[in-house]
């Protein structure tokens, strides 16, 4: 099963830049992978705490999976999980949603409420 609704992690100046162009190729380490990583509400926290840790100006965009068509794969990583990779440029368009992603008092990014998996409330032990 695959989510309808996916999650990318970027600096504002990125969004920004792909914003002018129409569409964005993603970050350095996305071109180094050949993907742009997106991750699902329930990937969302652990794949900020490992790859963006302390990183502010961040923006989370939404996606709608189903618009991106076939260049979107969902493979295996991070313990065997499948993750949603977009082999190809992501559509402005595609984005349904830019909200910042600003760390909490605890230094982790605070995700915003939509970006929840169902049934989590956002609260932190």
């Amino acid at each position: 099963m695959t989510d309808p609704i996916i999650f990318h992690m970027c600096r504002a100046e990125e969004w920004e830049r792909a914003v002018a162009a129409g569409s964005y190729r993603g970050s350095s380490q996305d071109a180094a992978d050949g993907f742009i990583h997106f991750s699902t509400a329930a990937q969302l926290a652990g794949s900020a705490a490992k790859h963006r840790t302390g990183q502010t100006g961040l923006l989370l965009l939404t996606a709608d999976a189903a618009a991106l068509g076939d260049a979107l794969r969902w493979e295996a990583a991070r313990g065997g999980q499948l993750f949603p990779h977009l082999y190809g440029a992501l559509p402005v368009v595609a984005v349904t949603r830019v909200d910042p992603l600003p760390l909490g008092a605890d230094g982790l990014h605070v995700i915003p409420a939509h970006a929840h998996p169902a049934g989590d409330d956002g609260e932190r032990p």
